[in-house]
């Protein structure tokens, strides 16, 4: 499922030099070993115990825990894709971040292509 994803980022963005992972299982998994040697994007991974390494990462999931997870409570698997979309959407179209020079991730990607 992760591989799958990251193909298809690579088909709007561009194929990236490499990836940071933490050490979940859906990361180190014998398909993320094979889809990374398959596409040539080589797979990093940050220190057991050490989320800071990937702090970006850790700030995204809090705030999507935050500003989404806590306030919902899904009744449906449907419900909760809905509402997840939704947060996306505004998360991704309007939010402007100061690592991104204060445009949102839509307006920045745009920019970079």
């Amino acid at each position: 499922m992760v591989a799958r994803f990251l193909d298809q980022m690579i088909e709007q963005r561009g194929k990236p030099n490499s990836v940071v992972c933490d050490n979940g299982t859906e990361y180190t998994s014998k398909a993320m070993f094979f889809w990374s040697k398959q596409s040539d994007v080589k797979q990093s991974f940050i220190q057991p115990g050490k989320p800071t390494q990937n702090a970006f990462i850790e700030s995204l999931n809090g705030k999507f825990r935050n500003e989404c997870l806590n306030q919902h409570w899904f009744r449906t698997l449907d419900e909760a894709r809905y509402e997840i979309e939704l947060w996306r959407e505004h998360y991704n179209n309007i939010r402007p971040h100061s690592s991104l020079n204060f445009m949102s991730p839509v307006e920045f990607a745009k920019q970079a292509t």
